[in-house]
């Protein structure tokens, strides 16, 4: 899954918890059982997805940022061989957009 597949994800939960906020506040009114039981379970099955996604979105910051961290050690331990890796995917990249 790429990052911009995940954001996509992130964005369309938040907006499912919104929509789903947004209809236990509609029904609020509505005094019947059934229905009652229903916004409660609904209630509880949101909080516990709003608490998934926070843990889901600290693990994913947490794995970027240790990523980032590796990535800049090799950099400082290689210099060089990070110049001349960059340097060839710059080229291949150049190649690739000019033939179009």
């Amino acid at each position: 899954m790429t990052s911009a597949q995940k954001d996509k994800l992130m964005s369309d939960l938040k907006l499912v918890m919104a929509d789903a906020e947004a209809l236990l506040a509609a029904t609020a009114h509505d005094a019947s059982g059934s229905v009652a039981e229903l916004r409660e379970r609904v209630a509880h099955t949101l909080a516990n997805a709003k608490n998934g996604l926070i843990d889901a979105q600290a693990a994913v910051v947490d794995k970027a940022k240790a990523a980032a961290k590796a990535t800049d050690g090799y950099v400082h331990e290689n210099p060089w061989k990070s110049v001349g890796i960059a340097a060839g995917v710059g080229l291949l990249l150049g190649m690739l957009i000019g033939r179009r």
